[in-house]
């Protein structure tokens, strides 16, 4: 599948944020697990970003591997995160991972929330 492919029917973690996410899995010991992108009602723009390690498969879940890292989107969610780009960013002002969404229409300040 090609970027563009992926683009188009669900997330995209860059090769920095799938790095990340690998150093992570390696710290739990685990390799059970997989990134969970998910959308939940809340925060100051109405809808909230959550991502966190699963191990659970859910009826609807989409599935793509981005070298080694799967990464999970629920039913429900996926309309919301069509397109969206997750990276990871190291820099002295920020850390964390961040999320480029062409479906939101706007964002709080702080940036954790959507519409």
């Amino acid at each position: 599948m090609t970027v563009q492919e992926q683009t188009a029917t669900g997330v995209v973690l860059t090769e920095g944020a799938a790095g990340k996410v690998k150093a992570l899995l390696d710290q739990e010991g685990r390799d059970d697990l997989q990134l969970r992108i998910a959308v939940q009602p809340g925060g100051c723009s109405g809808l909230r970003y959550q991502l966190f390690f699963d191990e659970r498969s859910l009826d609807g879940d989409t599935v793509h591997d981005f070298g080694g890292v799967n990464v999970v989107v629920d039913r429900m969610s996926a309309p919301y995160l069509g397109g969206a780009t997750i990276d990871f960013v190291d820099t002295i002002e920020k850390q964390g991972f961040t999320i480029d969404n062409p479906n939101a229409g706007g964002s709080c300040a702080c940036g954790d929330s959507f519409h």
